[in-house]
């Protein structure tokens, strides 16, 4: 009888080992698990398709040549006014400049053409 309970002792404290090392085997593979849906999720953002980039914004001087360029006939200070948006200063500035750089003419007062 007493080699018996030892017998049942000693089963039951492997059970218990195993029980254990089983449960730390579970949480392993829950933890990797979890880092290999970590790991995928990247690929799926990669096999998105790339965005088109946008065109680079033209500076305001390239854009009021632009204007000029467009109009034969040339174009004054209150159409560039309105078509850019830009302040009367910022407008007399630029004529300056692209005067200066010889890319515009001044037809008459306060009338631009391509150079």
């Amino acid at each position: 009888m007493n080699q018996l309970k030892k017998d049942l002792k000693a089963v039951a404290k492997d059970l218990k080992r195993l029980t254990q090392k089983a449960e730390k085997m579970t949480k392993r593979l829950e933890k990797l698990e979890k880092t290999a849906q970590v790991a995928k999720k990247p690929k799926a953002k990669a096999a998105k398709k790339a965005v088109a980039k946008k065109p680079a914004k033209l500076s305001a001087s390239e854009t009021v040549l632009a204007i000029v360029k467009r109009n034969r006939k040339g174009v004054d200070a209150a159409a560039l006014k309105k078509k850019t948006g830009f302040e009367d200063k910022k407008i007399r500035d630029i004529t300056y400049r692209l005067r200066k750089q010889r890319k515009i003419k001044r037809d008459r007062k306060g009338l631009y053409v391509e150079a």
